[in-house]
């Protein structure tokens, strides 16, 4: 059975790297040393347990969709076009099409949520990784950035957008100035596996001096 989502963001969500902050999409870095192997990826910020966003959606044994998360999506649509000012039920049905991976439904929800309530830094940072998850990572760093412009203290977003700049744009320098900027807002923020932020600049600022001595 699929995790409940909270309606709205809890009071907590303030964007800071904690055990409860994580989801979403990997990549992997093939690289030496400490960084051998490990994952990277960029998250969400509910403070539930969030679902990979590279896993398919929760299936029952035929691969469809759960049966308790098409009800709750389904009533979540009613509600939401009988109620369509309510943000609320917007952002939960978008974090309900997050985790059945349907991008575009989810992008869209997030951002009927956004042009009642704006500024919500964790509704744009979410919209951001749907849009990477849905092939559009220029709008993803778009949706981090204003996520970062209404909180500049928004860590989660920055480290998203290092991740996309790195990973899906090809810009090491873009992204080792997103994690330094983060480092500024938390010296000692960390990575998904407890790999400190600072030796993750460290390691690629090595590979990429690396790579300019080759040529």
């Amino acid at each position: 059975m699929a995790k409940k989502r909270n309606e709205t963001p809890k009071s907590n969500r303030n964007g800071r790297f904690t055990g409860e902050t994580l989801g979403i999409v990997a990549f992997v870095c093939i690289a030496v040393g400490f960084l051998l192997g490990v994952a990277f990826t960029i998250y969400r910020t509910d403070a539930g347990a969030p679902m990979p966003a590279g896993m398919p959606p929760r299936a029952d044994n035929n691969g469809s969709q759960s049966p308790d998360m098409t009800a709750r999506i389904a009533q979540l649509t009613e509600e939401a076009a009988r109620h369509p000012d309510n943000p609320k039920l917007w952002v939960e049905l978008g974090h309900h099409y997050f985790d059945t991976n349907n991008a575009a439904k989810a992008i869209e929800a997030y951002r009927k949520a956004l042009d009642l309530e704006p500024d919500s830094a964790d509704v744009w940072t979410d919209m951001g990784v749907m849009y990477r998850r849905s092939g559009n990572p220029k709008e993803a760093v778009a949706a981090f950035d204003r996520a970062m412009a209404i909180a500049p203290n928004h860590e989660v977003s920055r480290f998203n957008k290092g991740i996309v700049l790195l990973h899906d744009l090809n810009d090491s320098q873009g992204a080792i100035k997103a994690w330094e900027d983060l480092l500024r807002i938390n010296p000692l923020a960390m990575g998904p596996n407890g790999q400190s932020i600072d030796e993750l600049i460290g390691h690629f600022r090595s590979q990429m001096a690396s790579g300019k001595e080759k040529k």
